[in-house]
């Protein structure tokens, strides 16, 4: 019997419209356009800023982009599984509102938080529903509404986070196209290096938590730059060498857009030049789960039938992975 794969048959993406400009920034915080442009290499970053809109009003107009270009209904979708760490509510999970939104009536849905890596995460977990043959049509969803968490007083992150999202639709291969292996992996002592202070079960909300601003993302820089690109180096690397493929066999690398001296140690690690990366941070900066499906979206019509794509991620946690996909379609 002919072993079933999980391949990507459609992409949808949604950014809001509003642009935070490094210009922008440099009138609320002690920084400049060229000190985050050689650091980071991001020129803007999108913006939700209506009032009561959150993760699902990203992740929905995505995923009925992604229906409309298949030529399904809302309704045929079996599954949805949002990856996301600012969520709509604590519960319900942003997937189930986003199935809700967009009439997946018949799905059942889910949340994974995995930080940045949290996309590659849903996809393995989506993948294999797809293949145990239960369930025909998975919508991965990576969103992220990074303003939400972000302290705009705080130069270390105001810069570098943005609001996105991107899905994808699952649906059953059997000529040997979609995701053909990941590598994926965890270390919890990382925590240290980048979190949330306040907020969870081990420290509730408080007056006192919110007004010593522990509700935001911290982070130290230059230990969580150091194990990234360690690790989502090295990760890609060993995918590629568990598979006997060369840079020659890859047509895209599909990183994680968190900072662009990250993704060239990625590509120099992989030997791939930069026409083979998909670079879009200058745009978006960094929208964590957001940032590899908003990728896929935004070259869909580059992308052949065939091509062999390596995603790679590295977030907090620390998470980190890589998964090769041989891309299903043509646009």
């Amino acid at each position: 019997m002919q072993k079933l794969q999980a391949a990507v048959t459609a992409v949808g993406g949604y950014v809001p419209d509003y642009r935070l400009t490094n210009s922008e920034l440099e009138k609320m915080v002690d920084t400049n356009d060229e000190w985050i442009r050689t650091r980071t290499g991001i020129e803007e970053r999108r913006i939700l800023k209506e009032e009561g809109k959150g993760s699902s009003d990203l992740g929905a107009p995505a995923v009925l982009e992604l229906c409309e270009k298949r030529g399904i209904s809302p309704e045929e979708i079996d599954c949805i599984i949002c990856a996301t760490v600012t969520p709509d509510l604590v519960f319900p999970a942003t997937a189930n509102i986003i199935a809700d939104k967009v009439g997946a009536k018949n799905a059942f849905s889910f949340d994974i938080g995995a930080a940045c890596s949290g996309f590659l995460y849903a996809l393995t977990t989506g993948a294999a529903f797809i293949e145990s043959g239960r369930y025909k049509k998975v919508v991965v969803v990576g969103v992220d509404k990074m303003s939400s968490i972000i302290d705009y007083s705080d130069r270390t992150t105001c810069i570098i986070f943005g609001d996105g999202a991107g899905a994808v639709l699952l649906e059953e291969d059997k000529e040997g196209n979609g995701i053909q292996d990941s590598i994926l992996k965890s270390d919890g002592s990382g925590r240290q290096f980048l979190h949330m202070k306040a907020g969870g079960s081990v420290k509730p909300s408080t007056v006192e938590t919110v007004l010593a601003k522990e509700h935001y993302v911290y982070q130290e820089g230059q230990a969580v730059f150091k194990f990234a690109v360690k690790g989502m180096a090295d990760v890609s690397y060993e995918l590629m060498q568990r598979n006997n493929l060369t840079a020659d066999d890859i047509a895209w690398l599909v990183p994680h857009q968190a900072n662009l001296r990250i993704i060239d140690a990625t590509a120099s690690r992989m030997g791939l030049p930069k026409e083979k990366v998909m670079i879009n941070i200058q745009k978006y900066g960094n929208t964590t789960a957001g940032t590899l499906p908003l990728c896929l979206w935004e070259w869909e019509k580059k992308l052949k039938k065939g091509d062999n794509l390596i995603l790679a991620a590295f977030g907090g946690g620390f998470t980190w992975g890589a998964t090769w996909l041989k891309w299903a379609y043509n646009s």
